[in-house]
């Protein structure tokens, strides 16, 4: 059907390359590609593995980063209007709107004196190896366009996800386990849904692969009792040739991807069963990130993040690491939710016990264990919360705060962070940045910058235009390089 030359072409530049190059990143081999192509970095990168725990709903800043003794001395009083001019919010009535103060207590961690919550003393046990960024902000104040910006650089879905840039850069280094993983802890869910972890236009690969927190951790990867590994083998093999046929013929990338998911899910159902199997892991490790914690209940409060998860998180911040350790790029472990309009004091109390321990225990285990070094942990979400307690028509009583772009607060340790350092500052209410502001696509260029990017050439070619995570936006940070 094929001339020699054609044959020879259409091999070498497809399947065959595809094969090729894969064989050869394994063996330390693949030398320098073409610019934005997996397998080239533009400098020595800090970073080689990323966990990014992403608290979705916006976490109060006043209440745990970013202490703000006078909030309360102001406590019941209104903003002047110029405060309030031009600001748009998802609930609350502005005009009547007064300040709300907050019970919280602060003191100072670690070598560094890094104030933080009475809700976050094992954080606080980490403060010497975090660099806490209390000028964040952004454009977006919904959750699903303020999620959306967060996790791939654009309000717009559609776009790749900062995973999917970092395992399309920088390609695997397992052969058995994907290498972008999602682990979901649900309360009441993820508006942005999955188009915080998917590639977008890039080849599904490099999609984040959602894992499940019993069972196997792929739905039907496990074979029918009648078919034998053999047979199973088998099966991928002529599956592959008739989709290689296939590509031959249309050279769609995504047949690509598609073939190599079969023969990734082939090889994770020897790697899955060892991966979930947590029984050599010491006692010592499970009580410290906490699986086997009581939960109090809630009395009278809002279980927005959800009951019953108190393990789930804890096992999912620990599998965290168990698949950097197994070579997987980027886990990005989720729980939502954090959205405190009201029952904020109840509420935050309530997921702040079920997160300090195991988030801490993380970086505590990556450290111990050499990993934090080329590990880089992220723990964020799309805003903050207002110095004005939500009054939205209708409600009973001023219990929460109302979704805040302006300024907020999220951390960073280890791949090549610089820590035990605050970041940043804000105003007497953590109204607005008074000093250092970092941008989303700020920190996104950084994040590159860890794994060895320049986040304005790791670019891919769609629809006629090179897209970026970062876009047309973004600047480096340099205080968070360590």
């Amino acid at each position: 059907m094929f001339s020699r030359r054609k044959f020879l072409m259409q091999a070498c530049g497809g399947i065959g390359g595809l094969a090729l190059s894969n064989l050869l990143s394994h063996e330390g081999l693949l030398g320098a590609t073409p610019g934005g192509m997996p397998g080239r970095t533009h400098h020595k990168a800090k970073a080689k593995n990323c966990i990014y725990i992403y608290l979705e709903g916006g976490p109060s800043q006043m209440d745990l980063y970013d202490p703000k003794p006078m909030l309360n001395k102001l406590d019941g009083q209104a903003l002047p209007e110029s405060m309030l001019k031009n600001m748009r919010f998802a609930f609350l009535a502005k005009e009547s709107a007064r300040i709300m103060g907050t019970p919280r207590t602060f003191k100072k961690h670690g070598q560094c004196g890094m104030e933080l919550s009475d809700l976050l003393p094992h954080i606080g046990s980490i403060a010497d190896d975090i660099c806490l960024v209390r000028s964040m902000h952004t454009d977006q104040f919904n959750h699903v366009p303020g999620q959306l910006l967060m996790n791939t650089g654009s309000a717009i879905s559609g776009r790749p996800s900062m995973g999917s840039w970092l395992s399309y850069g920088l390609g695997s280094e397992s052969k058995n386990l994907p290498e972008f993983v999602v682990l979901i802890c649900v309360g009441r869910g993820v508006p942005g849904g999955s188009a915080s972890w998917a590639s977008g236009f890039l080849p599904s690969k490099y999609s984040g692969v959602m894992f499940r927190n019993e069972g196997t951790p792929v739905l039907n990867l496990d074979n029918p009792a009648s078919i034998t590994p053999a047979i199973q083998e088998r099966n991928i093999k002529g599956v592959t040739q008739l989709n290689a046929l296939r590509h031959a013929q249309v050279h769609d990338p995504e047949i690509e991807s598609r073939i190599a998911a079969y023969e990734l899910a082939f090889r994770m159902q020897s790697a899955a069963p060892e991966l979930m199997d947590l029984s050599n892991e010491s006692q010592a490790t499970l009580d410290m990130y906490g699986l086997n914690r009581s939960e109090p209940k809630i009395e009278g409060g809002n279980p927005l993040g959800g009951t019953g998860l108190f393990g789930t998180f804890a096992r999912n911040c620990l599998m965290a690491r168990r698949l950097v350790e197994r070579g997987v790029r980027v886990v990005q472990v989720i729980h939502a939710s954090w959205d405190h309009h009201s029952g904020i004091n109840t509420g935050l109390p309530h997921n702040c016990l079920m997160a300090d321990q195991p988030i801490a225990a993380l970086v505590k285990d990556l450290k111990q264990r050499g990993l934090l070094d080329d590990t880089l942990v992220i723990c964020g979400s799309e805003f903050g919360r207002t110095a004005l307690g939500e009054n939205r028509p209708g409600a009973r009583a001023v219990t929460g705060r109302d979704h805040h772009p302006n300024a907020f607060s999220l951390w960073l340790a280890g791949g090549g962070i610089k820590g035990g350092q605050v970041i940043g500052e804000t105003d007497d209410i953590a109204w607005n940045v008074a000093k250092d502001p970092v941008h989303v696509h700020d920190l996104h260029a950084s994040i590159l910058h860890l794994f060895g990017f320049d986040h304005t050439k790791l670019t891919y070619r769609f629809q006629g235009r090179d897209y970026r995570l970062t876009d047309v936006h973004g600047k480096l940070v340099p205080k968070l390089f360590a």
